[in-house]
């Protein structure tokens, strides 16, 4: 289906707001030369954004500027949105170069969710999707990559509530104990595996995303069983995951850094 030409008038308003958005106070010579929009349809513009609270006159200066209320436009971009935006194009890259299908998960609770996936990019997919797919924090490799470079008050906490799980898959783990020793071993070796008695005709092997000190995300490979070991999996897959994984962080941080 052939996409819709843009709405111009759509694209001035967003333009005028990044306009705005570049310092502190804006006059209409400022903002026509910034936009290259008539001044006659700017000043309707604005009237528009002061009249729904997004932009105030200030007389005195005839000039205008932005509200606090313009930040409820990026309301929704929070850190799910933005570990999107920041891995979904080097997961392509690396399921492009492997052809095995990647995986970025965040946390939720008690569990991992699946936020992308390059399942539609490659050959060798398990599913039609694993998009909002919850995981185990104890017996898949996307869980415990992230539990294991928790926090140790966020660890200590999520380990309380996992050793009472109902679930009899995460009940074979063992108590608190015997995740702690799991966990030790993950963060030392800087990578996480599948607990091979659960679908073990596939391995998956995964790292930890980090923004600043803090793990946000983790990023994993899944292959058939079939095809390689798991210490060849891990052998082939990790480094380019972890490359993977800082080039996220770095991502993470430009987009958390203020824009000219």
């Amino acid at each position: 289906m052939p996409s819709a030409p843009p709405i111009n008038v759509v694209v001035r308003a967003l333009a005028l707001l990044q306009a705005l958005n570049r310092q502190p106070v804006s006059t209409l010579d400022v903002l026509h030369r910034q936009t290259g929009i008539p001044k006659p349809s700017i000043v309707r513009l604005l009237h528009t954004l002061q009249a729904t609270g997004f932009v105030r006159h200030a007389p005195q200066y005839g000039a205008y500027y932005l509200t606090a209320e313009v930040a409820s436009l990026a309301s929704g971009y929070h850190s799910e949105p933005r570990i999107v935006e920041a891995s979904s194009a080097i997961a392509d890259r690396l399921t492009a170069e492997l052809k095995w299908p990647v995986s970025v998960a965040v946390h939720d609770g008690d569990a991992m969710v699946v936020r992308y996936s390059t399942i539609p990019q490659s050959p060798l997919s398990f599913f039609h999707s694993t998009i909002n797919m919850r995981l185990s924090l104890l017996t898949q490799a996307l869980g415990r990559a992230y539990l294991a470079f928790a926090d140790a008050q966020e660890q200590q906490a999520l380990i309380e509530l996992l050793a009472r799980t109902p679930h009899p898959e995460e009940r074979e783990v063992g108590d608190a104990d015997a995740i702690r020793a799991m966990l030790d071993q993950t963060r030392e070796r800087g990578y996480a595996l599948r607990d091979p008695r659960v679908r073990p005709e596939s391995s998956t092997v995964a790292v930890p995303i980090f923004e600043g000190p803090r793990v946000v995300a983790t990023i994993g490979l899944t292959w058939f069983s079939s095809a390689l070991t798991p210490a060849q999996g891990v052998e082939r897959f990790v480094p380019p995951l972890q490359q993977a994984a800082a080039a996220i962080a770095q991502a993470l941080d430009a987009l958390a850094s203020p824009r000219g």
